[in-house]
């Protein structure tokens, strides 16, 4: 009688590229310790009322320092991206890409040069608020989905918080400080949901 050794089919990780969601942890954490150094480093710089560009507009003292922290957030997100794509359905992983290309205009077009630039350096800074709001948001339908409720309406939170801060920088006194609040929020979900899928966690299948 013939002997038929059957093998189970061999299946793909969840998360193709697990490594490169370190790049949501390590982004944002220079990202904000660049701001946080520049800051400090800077005479008469105030962090409740300037904005975190200013640290690296042309002729600032904390250019290169704040410029480099804006290219490895640039850089780190959308590799983190890929990582997201593949842990958490849905669109959520476009805008963090976005985000990153965002930051990296900002880097790419400072204050201080012209005025055409200081346009263009606005609308990069607007992309860039507007998508890291937006990528928990995105993100929260499909925890919810996957049976992560809690996680979603931490995302839910997080993104409207986020997203009324950095929109109550057009309007509001305080511009550096709400800047800062509502980038810290964007960015800390970046760092949390980057830890989760390197643990492991998901919101496929």
């Amino acid at each position: 009688m013939a002997r038929y050794v059957t093998m189970a089919p061999r299946t793909r990780p969840l998360v193709a590229h697990p490594r490169l969601a370190w790049g949501g942890i390590v982004g944002p954490a220079t990202f904000v310790a660049a701001w946080l150094v520049s800051g400090a480093m800077r005479p008469g710089y105030s962090p409740v009322a300037d904005g975190i560009s200013q640290l690296a507009a042309v002729g600032a003292s904390t250019r290169p320092l704040m410029t480099a922290g804006f290219v490895v957030f640039g850089v780190g997100v959308p590799a983190y991206a890929v990582a997201l794509h593949r842990s958490v359905p849905g669109s959520a992983y476009l805008t963090s890409i976005a985000t990153g290309l965002a930051v990296l205009g900002v880097a790419a077009f400072p204050l201080g040069r012209s005025s055409t630039t200081d346009v263009v350096h606005g609308g990069w800074a607007m992309i860039g608020y507007v998508t890291l709001a937006a990528t928990p948001l995105l993100a929260a339908l499909p925890l919810a989905a996957s049976g992560h409720h809690r996680a979603a309406t931490a995302s839910v939170a997080t993104g409207v918080a986020s997203g009324l801060c950095l929109a109550a920088t057009l309007v509001g006194p305080g511009h550096g400080l709400l800047q800062r609040v509502g980038l810290t929020l964007g960015d800390t979900w970046l760092v949390v949901s980057a830890a989760w899928m390197l643990s492991g966690g998901h919101a496929t299948g």
